[in-house]
C-alpha cells in the first residue's frame, strides 16, 4: 500500500507539475522490476480534453503509449509528428525530447495508457532543456 501511495504522489505531481490544468494523471500501478535494480515498471493513462496538450517535457525513462480512446499526436524532437488512434502505439527513449503531445480533436477527448520503466526515485518528467 505504501507503494502505491508514494506513486499516487509522484503521478499527482506529474499532473500538476507537467500538463495543461485540465488534463487529468491516473496511477494505476508500480512494481520493482526483478534483476534490474533500482527500477521499476509503473503504468499510468492520461486523459486530454478537447484540444489540450502537454509542455515540451522529457522523461528520462523508456515510455511506451498505447491510445485507448481517440486520437492523439506525438513527436519527439529529430521525429516526424504522428498522430496515433484507438490501438496503436507510440514510444520515447530516455534521452527523446517529447516536443508535441496533443489530442488530435478540438471537440472529442482522448486517453492513452502508458507504461514507464525507470529508475524508482526518478520523478515522471522533467523540463526540457
Amino acid at each position: 500500500m505504501r507503494k502505491f501511495l508514494a506513486f499516487g504522489a509522484i503521478a499527482a505531481s506529474f499532473c500538476t507539475h507537467s500538463l495543461h490544468a485540465a488534463t487529468t494523471v491516473a496511477p494505476l500501478t508500480a512494481h520493482d522490476l526483478q534483476g534490474m535494480p533500482g527500477k521499476e515498471g509503473a503504468m499510468l493513462t492520461v486523459d486530454y480534453g478537447p484540444g489540450e496538450s502537454d509542455p515540451i517535457h522529457r522523461h528520462n525513462a523508456s515510455v511506451f503509449v498505447y491510445v485507448l480512446k481517440g486520437s492523439v499526436i506525438m513527436q519527439v524532437k529529430d521525429g516526424m509528428p504522428v498522430t496515433l488512434k484507438e490501438g496503436q502505439t507510440f514510444f520515447e527513449g530516455p534521452n527523446d525530447v517529447h516536443l508535441v503531445g496533443r489530442n488530435a480533436s478540438q471537440t472529442e477527448p482522448a486517453r492513452f495508457l502508458a507504461f514507464f520503466v525507470k529508475d524508482k526515485t526518478a520523478p515522471f518528467v522533467f523540463p526540457a532543456h
